[in-house]
């Protein structure tokens, strides 16, 4: 029976997930360190619950389970290592995250020759980004003679449930200078604050954040210029952040990641002025087969909480791509020409989720 492990599978993102396997009729194990959250969510989906520390028995628990696949929810990965995957992959187990961190994602192919050597498939980043923006840009990138630059980001809703570790993934960047990508000037986290325009949702403010794109996507497709955002629905909240940014610039040893649980305690009591109501832009540039100018604008947007479902596909997919014999590549490799934007939009069917694109 071919099992599908997830470490912190009661978390936000990993509940979401565990949720959509069952409805696939997909073996799945809940796993966490807290062995009530765990049972609780596998009694409700009449599935298989473990308690797993990763950083001490993940190797006898990959013994005893003997899992088909891991997706690893635990994030932050900013500052993470490539002990689970290396772990998962020396076990023959295929391997899954959803990490957004630039160099942990553009990194993970130290494990290429490794999990090529144990013939299985190690993906990092299967997330809205590199896997949803790239399946983007290899949908339009044919209508172009040449990508000169994109800009894109995410805008969530207020009421858009928050995880602890998405909260450390943005404070361990804010205010630090971002590693210039590709003939591009050095940008500072959460900084150069613009205003974008939404179908829906109306203005939002956005500000800068680090990915992975900034080092995948100028090899991947000749792009010359980047800019990604994230951008907060509350304008008070927005430029709280962007205040705090600055004493990160101006040289003061803060180290804001350790009060993570204040700044989310914090950033809910403003729910009440909020909606759950969020979404995404990309904005390709360049010229077209004849060498005019052309611009794509793609916007999605997310209502009523489903927000959080568009990052939870790719793992689901690729989980039931494997599980069924219908990817059978080996190795270590960022979450690019994968999935297909067709096969993405068409699993968000069910949610309340509409695209714009002109």
């Amino acid at each position: 029976m071919k099992k599908v492990l997830i470490l912190g599978g009661y978390g936000n993102f990993g509940k979401l997930i565990a949720c959509r396997l069952v409805s696939l009729n997909i073996n799945i194990i809940i796993a966490g360190r807290n062995e009530n959250k765990a049972k609780k969510l596998a009694n409700e989906l009449n599935a298989e619950s473990a308690v797993i520390d990763i950083n001490k028995d993940l190797q006898d628990q990959l013994n005893i389970l003997k899992p088909f696949i891991v997706i690893n929810t635990c994030g932050p990965f900013q500052n993470s290592n490539y002990f689970v995957g290396e772990m998962c992959i020396k076990n023959k187990t295929h391997y899954i995250d959803l990490a957004d961190g630039r160099d942990f994602v553009c990194g993970i192919y130290k494990l290429d020759e490794l999990a090529k050597k144990y013939k299985v498939l190690c993906v990092s980043g299967a997330s809205t980004v590199p896997c949803l923006s790239s399946a983007v840009i290899e949908k339009y990138q044919n209508n172009y003679s040449e990508i000169n630059s994109i800009i894109y980001g995410i805008t969530p809703g207020q009421k858009t449930p928050r995880g602890l570790a998405t909260v450390k993934a943005i404070l361990s960047y804010l205010g630090k200078p971002m590693k210039a990508s590709q003939g591009q000037k050095i940008r500072y986290g959460w900084q150069d604050i613009y205003i974008q325009k939404y179908p829906v949702l109306g203005n939002r403010l956005m500000g800068n954040c680090d990915i992975p794109d900034f080092d995948l996507f100028p090899k991947k497709f000749g792009i010359k210029s980047i800019k990604f955002s994230a951008g907060m629905e509350n304008t008070v909240l927005h430029f709280s952040i962007w205040a705090l940014s600055w004493i990160k610039r101006f040289g003061l040893s803060v180290n804001f990641e350790n009060y993570a649980s204040f700044f989310l305690k914090l950033s809910n009591l403003f729910n009440g002025f909020g909606t759950s109501n969020g979404g995404m832009h990309i904005i390709i540039s360049g010229k077209d087969l004849l060498g005019k100018s052309l611009t794509k604008k793609w916007f999605i947007i997310a209502k009523n909480g489903d927000g959080p479902q568009i990052p939870s596909v790719p793992s689901v997919l690729l989980a039931k791509k494997l599980i069924d014999g219908d990817l059978k590549i080996t190795g270590a490799t960022p979450c690019m020409s994968l999935i297909s934007l067709d096969e993405y939009m068409n699993s968000l069917t069910s949610f309340n989720v509409e695209v714009f694109s002109h």
